[in-house]
């Protein structure tokens, strides 16, 4: 029984023998009563501690997929899978509700950086400062704009990005979700018609829904949005918005063309529509590239950001950047719907900014990302899968078996255990796909390997 454990990762070596043990039971579909191997078998073969494995044996226990027998060791109390539903399902966004999951499967369709990616030193150490010398973090409210230090530090990475405003137009939020949200509550009313992309982000189109605003789908290309589609329905239309990525998009990691960028804004001065750059993936981005808001922040364009992705999920900071006037509304409905953002974790990140950590952490993140994207694209090539775009950044890749529909590959998947997102995730009007958001910084795992090539064994055999 080969674990697999990494020692570098971040996660707890326990807890990594847990999520191990899981994916064996699972992926071998062991019945009720079958014993496992004895604590020191599995420690012997795996080089771990016996205590290790018999904390992670205890765990398991608890959790209702192993029994204790005095003097028989650990045997199967339920198969993994029965006990998916009484476990901790790490959700995601867009995941399939129904599938549930548990803490042991490869979450390779999520949209975030695994644990084991996550640096706990610098986040720490900040969080130590901001205690020991900040009284007003730990305690206070924010300001209504958010709070100044960290302003200061946004305005300086905005300004390398060619993103040229004054701090008085810049709003810090809990995370870019807050900031959607924030915008939709304030700027659309129930009834508006909106333009989202498609394959596109599945929060989005749930926010949208919440608040009675029609959305039309312009189909997203390897260039940014189908520019022919898009002033089509503007025509018929006449839509108040435009949700749009520009960098790495969700879900196919594609990045805005200069062309299609100009355009974009050519139509919306012509046809009087806001445009909303959720840009939340851009400090995985290095180099040039093309920004809306770089081409002009005005009352016509909204610029959205976030540093959940890079830094911490759980530390929930975003900001908006858009006109005064615009900044100024969604300011007081910040104000009164949630009181602010949270001081301490804007503190927090202030110092991490001010420090020069961040940028090195990203720096980091970018390297080692480039590494497994390009290994992914192998993958994928060998398995042969059909990538869309082939993207050069970012957290994602958008492919699909030439061989198996959504179905087949999700029971491909399960028996590695390997979660996929759901097949109508990224789809405006929950339309079936068989493409997949395949996230890069997962896709490298040995489960993952294994899936891939899977599905690609059954292949016709040439003569």
């Amino acid at each position: 029984m080969e674990l697999r454990i990494d020692r570098q990762a971040m996660v707890p070596v326990v807890q990594q023998i847990v999520d191990a043990l899981a994916c064996w039971l699972r992926r071998g579909e062991v019945p009720p009563g079958t014993r496992l191997p004895s604590v020191r078998q599995i420690a012997r073969i795996n080089l771990l501690s016996q205590s290790s494995v018999a904390e992670a044996c205890e765990r398991l226990v608890a959790q209702g997929v192993l029994a204790s027998r005095h003097g028989a060791g650990f045997i199967v109390a339920m198969p993994a899978l029965a006990a998916q539903g009484q476990q901790d399902c790490r959700w995601f966004e867009g995941a399939e509700v129904k599938q549930g999951g548990t803490s042991g499967e490869l979450k390779l369709g999520c949209g975030g950086l695994p644990e084991s990616w996550r640096e706990t030193d610098d986040l720490s150490y900040a969080i130590r400062q901001v205690s020991r010398t900040d009284m007003a973090g730990l305690f206070n409210y924010s300001t209504p704009l958010g709070l100044p230090a960290l302003r200061q530090q946004i305005h300086k990475r905005l300004k390398h990005m060619d993103i040229v405003v004054e701090e008085s137009r810049i709003l810090t939020t809990a995370g870019a979700s807050q900031g959607l949200d924030l915008i939709v509550r304030t700027l659309f009313k129930p009834g508006d018609c909106v333009v989202v992309e498609n394959p596109g982000y599945s929060l989005l189109f749930d926010l949208l829904r919440l608040h009675g605003v029609s959305m039309i789908e312009v189909p997203r290309t390897p260039r940014g949005p189908d520019i022919e589609v898009l002033e089509a329905l503007l025509v018929k239309y006449r839509p108040s918005g435009i949700f749009i990525n520009s960098f790495y998009h969700n879900p196919t990691g594609s990045s805005l063309a200069p062309a299609v960028a100009q355009r974009v804004l050519q139509l919306a001065k012509t046809y009087g529509l806001l445009v909303i750059e959720d840009d939340v993936y851009a400090d995985f981005h290095s180099g040039p590239g093309t920004r809306l808001a770089a081409l002009g922040i005005d009352d016509n364009v909204i610029y959205v950001g976030s540093y959940s992705k890079t830094l911490s999920s759980s530390l929930r900071v975003g900001f908006v950047v858009a006109g005064a006037g615009v900044i100024s509304r969604l300011a007081e409905v910040k104000m009164i719907s949630s009181m602010g953002a949270s001081r301490f974790c804007e503190s927090v990140l202030a110092s991490l900014l001010a420090s020069g950590a961040y940028r090195k952490l990203v720096q980091r993140q970018r390297q080692r990302l480039s590494n497994d994207r390009e290994a992914a694209l192998q993958v994928l090539e060998d398995a042969e899968w059909e990538v869309f775009g082939k993207p050069v950044g970012g957290l994602f890749i958008w492919a699909r078996s030439r061989r198996s529909d959504y179905a087949q590959v999700r029971k491909q998947a399960q028996r590695f255990g390997v979660l996929l997102s759901s097949a109508t995730a990224f789809s405006p009007t929950a339309e079936a796909s068989d493409w997949q958001r395949i996230n890069v910084a997962y896709a490298c795992d040995p489960r993952a390997r294994a899936f891939f090539q899977a599905t690609a064994r059954d292949r016709p055999q040439a003569f």
